[in-house]
């Protein structure tokens, strides 16, 4: 219940394994109409996370450590989110552990139905592999946009793990899309399915 948990109506912006948090509070920041919620699994960055958007008194930013995949199931409404970010999942390189991805169909079918119609979904990797993966697999369910360049926002980077890949002078591959309206739930889920 968005309303209960940030006490007002408005759009909500989800960062699955926001880490420390950087984009989350950077948006907070900019765009005090839209509420927005954070999750990771590792305790110690949402500590982290909590600490510096505490320390800024931001009312329309929360935390929880809680799986992406798990938050989107058991949580959120459907069609209740005006943005769903992913920033960097963890590719699983070792081919035995591939399975264990954020980005599958299942999980797409999740966003998609989390999302109002037309909302946003944001990804972006540091993984080739993984980003040949997704640029096949995300098109199913969204208007899908290669994102060339930096973010305008956040030329520097929008997260810590884009900073540190930049500076190594790795590629990061960045992409955006809005829901397609021609599919419906029952249709992404065959999707997902198949």
């Amino acid at each position: 219940d968005w309303n209960a948990l940030f006490g007002r109506d408005a759009p909500v912006v989800l960062d699955l394994g926001c880490g420390n948090g950087r984009f989350l509070i950077g948006s907070a920041l900019t765009r005090a109409d839209h509420d927005h919620l954070g999750t990771d699994i590792l305790p110690v960055v949402i500590r982290y996370a909590r600490k510096r958007g505490n320390q800024r008194g931001l009312a329309n930013l929360k935390f929880a450590v809680l799986g992406g995949r798990e938050l989107l199931e058991k949580h959120v409404p459907p069609h209740s989110v005006a943005e769903v970010h992913c920033y960097h999942p963890q590719p699983y390189y070792d081919p035995a552990q591939v399975h264990r991805r954020l980005v599958t169909p299942a999980f797409l079918a999740l966003v998609h139905r989390s999302l109002v119609p037309g909302g946003l979904f944001v990804v972006q990797t540091d993984n080739p592999g993984y980003w040949k993966y997704i640029r096949e697999v995300v098109p199913m369910f969204f208007a899908f946009h290669e994102r060339i360049g930096r973010w305008p926002d956040a030329p520097r980077g929008r997260t810590r793990r884009e900073i540190i890949a930049l500076r190594k002078g790795l590629p990061v591959f960045r992409g955006h899309g809005t829901a397609r309206t021609d599919i419906t739930e029952e249709n992404s889920v065959r999707l997902a399915e198949e």
